[in-house]
């Protein structure tokens, strides 16, 4: 086993989480950790109260960006410059620490993996999360996860990198969305590993209403495309009618097996919204970058 690091920095982003960054930040400290940690929070116009919590942990930055100023791969990249320490570790404000193990199981896994770019964290639903979303968390990462088999998984939310990485990779910072799958690929393809620290667990989870999870499907499919990435949609009309039959016969079976059945109309609602937002997404993104070139 590797020995952990003496100091990290975290660098953390927040934006009206007013409800979990007092817990997240009292789990962040309460960790089994021996070194220190550089905190590091950038805020985006918060008007919830956050800003008085994450004053009273005296962090090491604390910036509050102008309203409509968030770029996420611009506040990543100031981020890193304000860290000191060679371990970087990214958190987002409502990602809490699921135990005291969090922070050493995922240092241990980034520092064990040869040619490093990223590891990052399990995350498992809060209670209240929706059938239809608590779902996606265990396809991504429960015990029998499919994103084994897929080209490509990662996030953002709870992760570590090295300054050393950051230098030959840093943020993109002209994507509004995904610019952690971009991030991920762009290192993939250069060599690098990108590894699931699957003792470290982060709890995290977001119940969507349907015109969000059209825009978060939508801005996800518009950057993927932008950056150069292939359009899995095909025939439009067949995603959406068969993509959606196929999600909702997944939806049942673990709606079923949990119990949840009369969450399921919610879902398919949910699941075709999303389809329909990757179809906007990725016609939206293509045409951007065929005009860039």
């Amino acid at each position: 086993m590797s020995d952990l690091p003496q100091s990290i920095s975290l660098v953390m982003r927040s934006y009206n989480e007013a409800w979990a960054i007092g817990d997240t930040l009292t789990a962040v400290f309460d960790q089994d950790f021996p070194g220190t940690i550089q905190l590091i929070v950038i805020d985006s116009a918060s008007t919830d109260g956050s800003h008085e919590i994450i004053r009273r942990l005296n962090p090491s930055a604390f910036e509050i960006l102008e309203p409509g100023t968030y770029v996420p791969g611009k506040v990543l990249n100031r981020g890193m410059t304000l860290a000191e320490n060679e371990w970087v570790v990214f958190l987002n404000s409502d990602a809490t620490p699921a135990n005291r193990q969090w922070l050493s199981e995922l240092l241990k896994v980034a520092l064990e993996t040869p040619d490093i770019g990223s590891a990052f964290s399990r995350q498992v639903p809060r209670p209240d999360c929706r059938a239809v979303y608590a779902h996606d968390y265990d396809r991504c990462f429960g015990p029998n996860r499919e994103s084994v088999h897929w080209p490509n998984f990662f996030s953002m939310v709870s992760c570590v990198t090295s300054q050393t990485v950051w230098k030959e990779f840093p943020f993109r910072e002209d994507l509004q969305y995904a610019e952690d799958d971009e991030w991920s690929r762009r290192m993939g393809d250069g060599g690098k590993s990108i590894v699931l620290a699957e003792k470290s667990i982060a709890t995290h989870s977001h119940n969507y209403t349907l015109a969000q999870a059209y825009k978060r499907a939508r801005g996800d499919a518009l950057a993927v495309a932008k950056a150069g990435h292939a359009n899995p949609v095909g025939n439009p009309a067949r995603f959406m009618l068969a993509g959606t039959l196929k999600d909702t016969i997944a939806d049942a079976r673990y709606c079923l097996r949990e119990g949840k059945l009369l969450e399921l109309p919610y879902a398919t609602a949910v699941r075709w919204n999303q389809r329909r937002g990757r179809v906007d997404g990725y016609r939206e993104g293509t045409a951007a970058r065929a005009q860039s070139q």
